[in-house]
């Protein structure tokens, strides 16, 4: 039996989230979207056979771009926050966690 992305074991703590107004996330997808065609880039040219050196070349541009992805994502949480601090859903030292992650 599988359970829901969100559903958390009774026995498990529940993580605070944020949720983020998907109407100020096209920027995010945007990035998305380009990272995906860049990977399927990365697909196609080891498929062809193409060089290690143009591969990396190409992978690295997809981790900026999601790492770009992730700190946007991080900036509109702290904006949100900034704009509403009564509805925090986050405090200060979980957002640091996340900002680290991507760092």
């Amino acid at each position: 039996m599988t359970t829901a992305p969100d559903a958390v074991a009774p026995d498990e703590p529940t993580k605070p989230s944020m949720t983020l107004d998907p109407s100020r996330m096209g920027r995010a997808v945007e990035g998305l979207e380009q990272a995906r065609a860049r990977i399927g880039d990365v697909l196609a040219m080891i498929e062809q056979g193409e060089g290690c050196a143009d591969i990396v070349q190409e992978l690295a541009a997809v981790s900026t771009a999601l790492d770009r992805v992730g700190f946007g994502v991080i900036a509109l949480g702290l904006r949100q926050c900034a704009s509403n601090p009564d509805a925090q859903e986050m405090d200060a030292a979980t957002m640091e966690r996340l900002f680290l992650t991507l760092a």
